[in-house]
């Protein structure tokens, strides 16, 4: 017999088989109607079977699984009678807490290029435009060997774009000064949501999440979200890409008595809201084959419509708690859930969905062969373990007895773009530097060989005769004067002589 997850009793048992449990699951209700309760109890019974577990704690109570429940509540007991438990006990269960943040569990970690520039757009919440602009820096990243690790690899990548865009543009297609603008904005405002202590190394070792403690119980990895989920864009994103990584990185497995590991995502809805129709393909395909995997993804949500049909109908395991039916949506809702139910007699399933009490759910599981099991109204059993908050002195001394303490709380910078970048800026400043001062000097020198050149002329010429002294000047113009009258009394005489001749032919 396939070993089981018990969820509650009804006209029957309630369980989850375990060797369908990778063919996802969907848990839904209105607020306090007992989605918290449930998470909680699939976790327990998911380790208790060896199976590790990852969940987000949003409002801080999920990490009570990490404390032992009242034993003096009698009222556990007794509805653990009702609900089909055995020698019921309460318990603690062995909790790993992480926090991107780094401040209520180990720090969670991944480097810009792990991300991709798909998840990277949604999360700085870019048009297709700018995506691609995103998209061609990180192939310019990797044609170029420029690791990008975190923030600072990325702006620096950013700068050289503003700076130079045609020398990207020039091979891998024009990039607009003004998209490299907007993305440097998102980038900004993403660092001052405190989103760059999550980018970095050392990155996440996706093994660590899929542990067993030593008497074979399953590791629950508990994301402290509380801080995270005010940045909704953040929060889906990165759930996202620990899947995409998963997919990316595990073996082909398929059917198994066991999963191995089963990842509930609460507040679903958040993955779709907005999603372009890229991403939501991504989704759907990941959700498709992941299964293959031994992955189980268990979506938390208040209304099933959060979730597109074509992933509401992968989910084979569904626990639905209460709908409020006070608004025409809330009504749509509800009749929506009640058709995804397998039909049972005894049970109105659009009434019971807005009748159900607080620790009541209309159950449909996979039964033998992978055939939904016709809906339960049942009783959901009582956790082992608190169910509520715990105090930091008992987070503190869970996580000194983490399996993984001290090994990601230190962060490494080793050499990536920036520092590529940087260098390669400060080396064409000197050069260009030493170009400006040679230049410079050529300029100096050709002056200076100019001047040199004319004084050396100079000092070749004749030197210039002094003036001549009273006497020579007057010596000089009386051989004037003379030279002037012989000159004269010659030229009358040839005259004369020209024009006798003259005078004699007449």
């Amino acid at each position: 017999m396939s070993a089981e997850v018990l969820i509650g009793q009804g006209e029957q048992r309630c369980s989850v088989l375990t060797k369908y449990a990778n063919r996802h699951g969907l848990v839904a209700g209105a607020t306090g109607t007992g989605k918290t309760v449930t998470l909680q109890i699939l976790a327990e019974g998911f380790s208790d079977l060896g199976v590790p577990v990852f969940l987000a704690d949003i409002k801080g109570d999920v990490a009570g699984l990490s404390q032992a429940g009242d034993a003096s509540n009698a009222k556990l007991a007794e509805r653990a009678a009702k609900t089909g438990m055995n020698g019921f006990q309460t318990q603690a269960y062995p909790v790993v807490f992480w926090d991107v943040f780094g401040e209520q569990g180990h720090p969670v970690r991944a480097t810009v290029s792990d991300l991709g520039p798909l998840l990277l757009a949604r999360m700085l919440e870019l048009n297709d435009t700018q995506e691609g602009v995103l998209s061609v820096l990180f192939r310019y990243a990797d044609d170029n060997q420029l690791l990008l690790l975190d923030l600072k690899d990325l702006r620096s990548l950013l700068q050289l774009a503003s700076d130079s865009p045609d020398a990207i543009g020039s091979t891998y297609g024009s990039i607009s000064k003004a998209s490299v603008g907007v993305i440097q904005r998102a980038l900004l405002n993403l660092e001052q949501q405190g989103a760059d202590a999550f980018f970095g190394e050392p990155a996440l070792t996706l093994s660590d999440f899929m542990r067993t403690t030593f008497d074979g119980r399953g590791h629950i990895n508990v994301l402290a979200a509380n801080k995270l989920f005010m940045q909704p864009r953040l929060y889906s994103t990165f759930l996202l890409w620990l899947l995409s990584e998963l997919f990316e990185a595990l073996p082909e497995r398929g059917d198994a008595e066991l999963p191995l590991l089963v990842f509930f995502f609460d507040e679903a809805h958040l993955l779709f809201k907005d999603a372009p129709k890229a991403l939501l393909d991504k989704i759907e395909q990941v959700v498709r084959l992941i299964r293959s995997k031994g992955i189980g993804i268990y979506f938390i949500t208040q209304n099933p419509l959060d979730l597109p049909d074509a992933v509401l109908g992968q989910l084979g395991n569904r626990v639905q708690h209460a709908l409020r039916a006070f608004t025409p949506r809330d009504q749509k809702a509800v009749r929506a859930a009640a058709e995804t139910f397998r039909a049972n007699a005894g049970v109105d399933v659009a009434e019971a969905i807005v009748a159900l009490g607080v620790g009541e759910a209309l159950v449909s599981c996979l039964g033998e062969g992978g055939i939904p099991m016709p809906v339960e109204r049942a009783k959901v059993r009582p956790p082992r373990s608190r169910m509520g908050t715990i105090t930091p002195e008992e987070r503190a001394l869970s996580m000194q007895r983490s399996p993984f303490a001290g090994r990601y709380e230190q962060a490494l910078d080793r050499e990536s773009a920036y520092e590529i970048l940087t260098k390669k800026a400060q080396d064409a400043e000197v050069s260009a530097r030493a170009d400006a001062e040679a230049a410079a000097q050529a300029k100096a020198d050709t002056a200076n060989a100019k001047a040199q050149a004319a004084a050396e002329k100079a000092a070749n010429k004749r030197p210039a005769r002094e003036p001549d002294s009273f006497w020579e000047s007057a010596a000089k113009s009386a051989a004037r004067a003379a030279s002037s009258t012989i000159g004269r009394k010659v030229g009358n005489e040839l005259l004369r002589g020209l024009l006798g001749s003259f005078t004699k032919s007449r």
